[in-house]
């Protein structure tokens, strides 16, 4: 068997792993009935459409496999700068402190899915909106502006995401 063959069944089990994970979210049953089905059509699935969800080229990357302690930790970093940026946002709004900019600059993360991530948990934190995510380029929304040098404010705006995201896809 060759290479290609192989990273072809890697990418269908993946996919199916994927989606049967989110068939058993959304039913939210585990009865043998359900569970079969949702396999089945979870396979079923992947075999149509395993090339839309994992590009060929993503086998040099481990970015399909991320490092889940250090996710859930991210996870929990975002949810406290979303509690931090809202009161940041609303005293700014109260005392009519604002300072609204597009900001464009660039991202050093490598794997398409850690890009999406980020651009994410910008957005989610009030204050920020991603506007666009072209590769590595992204343009955002920065309603406090803080300053006017792209490289520093997407810094500023990129902050513990960035690198906690870097230590999760390799």
């Amino acid at each position: 068997m060759d290479i290609w063959t192989k990273w072809k069944i890697v990418r269908i089990t993946l996919t199916t792993v994927h989606l049967f994970v989110g068939w058993l979210l959304f039913t939210g049953t585990l009865a043998p009935y359900s569970l079969l089905v949702g396999f089945f059509f979870s396979f079923l699935i992947a075999l149509l459409t395993y090339s839309l969800f994992i590009h060929e080229k993503e086998a040099d990357r481990r970015a399909l496999l991320p490092k889940v302690h250090l996710l859930v930790v991210y996870i929990g970093l975002v949810i406290f700068k979303m509690y931090v940026a809202s009161f940041k946002v609303l005293f700014n709004v109260i005392r009519g402190d604002i300072n609204p900019r597009i900001v464009h600059f660039r991202t050093r993360l490598k794997a398409d899915l850690a890009r999406v991530l980020l651009a994410n948990s910008i957005t989610l934190t009030p204050g920020t909106i991603t506007l666009h995510l072209d590769d590595d380029h992204l343009i955002v929304h920065w309603l406090d502006a803080e300053t006017h040098h792209s490289k520093y404010a997407g810094e500023l705006i990129k902050g513990e995401f960035e690198q906690f995201l870097k230590r999760i896809f390799i």
